[in-house]
């Protein structure tokens, strides 16, 4: 899988939220793979290891994004559904994203830093050429951009 692969494979989950901040993060020129000692995992092993990060995050004020909706992803799995990890990483912070083993059906996905430290400001990620862009519920209209005055 590439990144670009992924990327597009993350923007299309619609359950998860936070989906273009992270894949603005795995887009970023400077985000590469991990080593990645154990790609392969359990639904079950990961819910059961996201749970305990997410306390440890709390604890250590450790800022995240995506893990709501991983561990709400994860729950809703049965407990033996083998699943596929990439890590990626960029400085300070990592991303870790699981899916079906195919990378296009992404069961979510987690960005996070160090203690303390918030996570990386990136623009997001380009929309694919020859799509016309819809006006999405929830979005206010720049009219400073459309050069209404």
């Amino acid at each position: 899988m590439t990144k670009r692969q992924l990327a597009g494979a993350l923007l299309a989950a619609r359950h998860v939220a936070e989906r273009e901040q992270l894949a603005a993060f795995l887009l970023d020129e400077v985000t590469a793979f991990a080593a990645n000692p154990f790609p392969a995992t359990s639904s079950g092993a990961a819910q059961q290891l996201w749970s305990t990060r997410s306390i440890e995050f709390r604890a250590m004020q450790i800022a995240s994004a995506g893990l709501p909706c991983l561990l709400a992803a994860l729950a809703r799995l049965p407990v033996g559904e083998l699943l596929r990890q990439e890590i990626l990483r960029a400085g300070p912070h990592s991303l870790y994203l699981l899916h079906h083993g195919d990378g296009c059906r992404i069961v979510g996905a987690v960005l996070h830093g160090k203690p303390r430290q918030a996570l990386p400001v990136i623009s997001r990620p380009p929309r694919p050429r020859g799509r016309p862009r819809r006006a999405h519920g929830g979005q206010q209209l720049d009219l400073f951009g459309m050069g209404v005055a």
